[in-house]
């Protein structure tokens, strides 16, 4: 499996996940299991089966996120010597040249993407885009709704 650029912020967000998983969650659902088999019947045993299902999903989260630490490389912007590129990490003030709308993004990871908080994926074809870019720059984006071209205002390592 390929090594998978994840931030340094997106790495402890998963890492905080994994220990509440491991230290809260398992053994809660864990006794509640023991607590529903006390019950006797496991077969009509609603609780029983709603615990199980639980502990199913927990388990599998888990083996999730162990996996994505595992071929995770851990890139901490702050650390690196870009020259102002654009490079994975970094957030990138743009300024939309057909409308005239100012955007920040910040490149992550995709399993740290959110647009709502102007994360995009590496993989976007926004963030492909302008990496390797510069302050100054334009970047021609293909977008379903036609061509963006947006111009690099800032590029920030934080």
């Amino acid at each position: 499996m390929d090594k998978v650029p994840l931030t340094v912020r997106g790495a402890k967000k998963l890492q905080d996940e994994l220990k509440k998983l491991k230290t809260e969650d398992r053994p809660r659902i864990i006794q509640a299991i023991a607590t529903a088999r006390e019950h006797g019947d496991l077969k009509e045993n609603a609780e029983y089966h709603a615990a199980r299902e639980q502990q199913s999903f927990c388990e599998g989260r888990i083996k999730d996120i162990e996996a994505k630490l595992s071929n995770a490389t851990i890139i901490d912007v702050t650390t690196l010597n870009a020259n102002g590129k654009v490079v994975f990490g970094a957030t990138v003030d743009l300024v939309d040249e057909n409308t005239g709308d100012e955007v920040t993004y910040q490149i992550v990871g995709d399993d740290e993407a959110d647009i709502k908080a102007n994360m995009i994926s590496i993989s976007s074809p926004i963030a492909r885009a302008l990496i390797g870019k510069e302050e100054g720059d334009v970047a021609e984006v293909k977008t379903p709704g036609g061509v963006r071209m947006l111009e690099i205002v800032e590029v920030r390592y934080i």
